[in-house]
């Protein structure tokens, strides 16, 4: 194996780690800030490493009727999520593995774990996996497209769908200030507050089989099965606010290997990230669950502003 080759798998196994070890905590932080704006105490922020611990530990309970679908579907899912993450730069102007692929292969990638769990979810025959599955389908029908069009404005101004000449192409240009590029962010907001199953779209924190969408999926899954899929949540929660900081924000990330202009920009990732999960906590607060007719009319709004954005840049 030549040496770049060493480097980019070396730069791959480091990012998932990084992310595989600051999702729990943003997670928490997330729960923690809703909690102080509520007047409550919240967890303690290594809660999510806690409970992660703690599922790891127990025996898994699975269903009789359940085929190896089920007992595929969360590590299929977990195991998308961590590819993921190597598609995605973080601190440095590039993505490890983007020689791979770009936008179309993220969101296939994020698309197969969705289809894995949502198959997952239908294999024990549980009326609560069918209801969450078909419920999360229908949101992704809507947010998929919107995700596609608001990374296609970013790649319409750089000319490739590649994400590391996407983040590299905008440090170029400067911070983005054309309108297109707002209307992006804000329909790309959208999507994430959806994907990540948010309120007003989703209430992770409820299992009232009115509302719930994810958790309707996982009802079934306990121990480890439920580890992997709370943690790849998690993944998916910190990705998707990375990838608004790289579309959007990518300034303060390095454009060499030196140790100084990568510690420098982990700081920088980290603070625009934290501000984005402070966007995330105030937009939950201040809003209330939406009825779940309601949520593909905002999903649709969001992919009505990735829309218009791509025909500003285009036109």
């Amino acid at each position: 194996m030549s040496k770049d080759a060493l480097v980019t798998v070396g730069l791959a196994l480091l990012q998932t780690a990084g992310m595989l070890g600051v999702a729990p905590l943003l997670k928490t932080a997330i729960k923690k800030m809703k909690a102080t704006l509520q007047n409550r105490q919240g967890p303690p922020l290594l809660q999510g490493y806690y409970d992660l611990a703690k599922l790891l530990r127990k025996v898994p309970v699975r269903s009789e009727t359940a085929s190896w679908i089920y007992v595929a579907g969360p590590r299929v899912y977990f195991a998308a999520a961590v590819a993921a993450t190597t598609l995605v730069p973080t601190i440095f102007a590039g993505a490890p593995l983007e020689a791979a692929g770009g936008i179309l292969l993220l969101v296939g990638t994020l698309a197969l774990g969705r289809f894995a769990l949502a198959t997952a979810a239908l294999d024990t025959g549980s009326p609560f996996g069918g209801m969450g599955a078909s419920r999360d389908m229908t949101i992704a029908a809507l947010a998929e497209p919107a995700l596609l069009l608001g990374f296609f404005t970013s790649a319409l101004a750089a000319g490739s769908l590649n994400l590391g000449e996407l983040v590299r192409g905008t440090l170029g240009r400067g911070l983005p200030f054309h309108p297109s590029d707002l209307l992006a962010f804000a329909g790309l907001f959208i999507i994430v507050i959806a994907e990540t199953g948010r309120i007003p779209v989703d209430n992770p924190a409820t299992h009232l089989e009115l509302t719930m969408i994810h958790e309707a999926m996982v009802l079934e899954y306990a121990g480890p099965d439920l580890a992997l899929v709370e943690w790849a949540s998690a993944i998916k929660e910190v990705m998707y606010l990375t990838l608004l900081v790289d579309f959007f924000l990518p300034f303060g990330m390095a454009t060499s290997v030196a140790p100084g202009p990568l510690i420098l920009a982990f700081f920088a990732w980290a603070g625009k990230v934290l501000v984005l999960a402070v966007a995330v906590t105030v937009a939950e607060s201040t809003n209330a669950k939406l009825r779940l007719f309601r949520v593909p009319e905002l999903v649709s709004t969001s992919l009505g502003l990735a829309f218009l954005a791509l025909a500003i840049r285009f036109l």
